[in-house]
Parts: structure tokens; C-alpha cells; sequence
């Protein structure tokens, strides 16, 4: 079933096509090596809303062992909190065949919102960029229609594609269903087979155990001074 693929706010596609047109952006040395030895003209596609999931920081580590024994045997009943960071835009390097007819695509541009509006974010490239497109074309073949976003857990270093079931949803806003998917893309975190169709409500309980974990672990033991805590740790 084809993607129902939201359109990026005009502003967002218009600072990053800015960006792409100065050559000390898209040569210069801070940008990634993908882009600088691209062949032909850099175009962006496949425009997808990046979320974000909210961070998990429990007041003290004993707060967070509550927290993880409250919900180990709890189905997850409410959405996570997210927030949209920005618009990700694939970049096809026309200069370099891909598969079919395209381009390939060699890395991705982002578009953030600030004060004054939407703005070019930065130029990126690594092995999300392919994942994501393995991930776009195992999705197009599902059953159901879905809107595509990007949802990233900052705490797990994990990005997944977000398929969201409501194709008519305004792609700036709105939250995981728990009949929603996600595909974590690869490299996933250990244990979290990427490329594979997860609904919302089974995957939301581990990655919650796993963040409450990470938070509390990273939490000084009772008693000790938070500024040598760091000190403490030999790994």
C-alpha cells in the first residue's frame, strides 16, 4: 500500500534548497564526505517530520527502581510524550545512479524551527540514511496506509520509522497510537531487532524498562557527592 508522504512546510523545503544552492555548505569542510563527493546536483525527497521521544529523568534512583517495578508487568496504556524537532529530507546525489532510475541517496538534510521561523538544521550522513530507505520501501509493502515520520529515543541513540495509522493527521502534531508501528532502524540497540514491524503498545514497555534502567543507573548512589560521582565510575 503507497505512503501517504506529508508535504514539509513550504519554509522548511525552501531553507534547505538555500543551504544545498552555497557551495560553502554542501564543499565546505564541516560538511559530511557523502555530500562533498556527490556527482551531480543534491536533491531533497522524501520529506518526513522528526519527533523526538521525552526524556526520562526520575527525581533519585530509588524513585526509578519504583518506577521500574511498577511498570514491568504493565501493558503501556498511555502515548510516550514526543515533540517534532524538524523535517528530515532525504538528499539524491542525480549524478550517481541508484536503484531504478533514481538517484542515490547519499545523506539527509534537516530543517528546525527556531525564533524566526523554519531554518536550515544541518547536513548529516551515516547509516540511518539507507536504513531509512529499506525501512520506507518494506512499509509501502503492509496492508494498511500509513503517514511516515521519524521518532528518534535520544537516551537508546535509536531512531525508528514512525507509521502513523491516521493519514489525514496534520504531520506537525500528535502523538503514537498504540496501534501504530515502528520500524527501528539499523543500527538498533542490542536486543531491538531493526527492521521489524513493532505495534506502539509492545514496543512502548521496552523501551520504557530500558529507560527508566538507563536513568536510574546513571543516578549517584545515596550519599555520595554528585560532583565525584563521575570519578566514581570506571566504565
Amino acid at each position: 500500500m503507497p505512503l501517504h508522504v506529508p508535504s514539509a512546510p513550504a519554509p522548511a523545503l525552501r531553507s534547505v534548497l538555500t543551504a544545498l544552492g552555497s557551495p560553502s555548505a554542501v564543499r565546505g569542510s564541516r560538511a559530511p564526505m557523502a555530500l562533498r563527493t556527490a556527482q551531480g546536483p543534491l536533491r531533497p525527497e522524501l520529506p518526513l517530520p522528526a519527533y523526538e521521544m521525552a526524556r526520562v529523568a526520575p527525581h533519585s534512583r530509588e524513585r526509578a527502581v519504583e518506577q521500574l517495578a511498577e511498570r514491568a508487568d504493565e501493558p503501556a496504556t498511555a502515548s510516550p510524550r514526543t515533540r517534532l524537532t524538524g523535517w528530515r529530507f532525504l538528499l539524491s546525489d542525480d549524478g550517481t545512479v541508484g536503484e531504478g532510475a533514481q538517484g542515490a541517496y547519499v545523506g539527509t538534510a534537516e530543517a528546525v524551527m527556531t525564533a524566526d521561523g523554519w531554518a536550515f538544521g544541518q547536513f548529516r550522513q551515516g547509516p540511518y540514511v539507507l536504513s531509512t530507505v529499506r525501512a520506507m520501501r518494506q512499509a509501502e509493502l503492509l496492508p494498511t496506509p500509513y503517514q511516515p515520520r521519524l521518532l528518534s529515543v535520544p537516551e537508546l541513540y535509536m531512531l525508528t520509522l514512525w507509521l502513523h495509522a491516521d493519514v489525514s493527521a496534520d504531520p506537525c502534531g500528535g502523538v503514537p497510537d498504540p496501534a501504530d508501528l515502528l520500524i527501528p532502524l539499523a543500527p538498533a540497540p542490542p536486543g531491538i531487532a531493526p527492521h521489524t514491524a513493532h505495534r506502539v503498545d509492545a514496543l512502548l514497555p521496552v523501551l520504557t524498562r530500558r529507560l527508566v534502567a538507563s536513568a536510574a543507573a546513571a543516578q549517584p548512589a545515596p550519599g555520595t557527592d554528585p560532583q565525584t560521582a563521575g570519578l566514581l565510575r570506571t566504565a
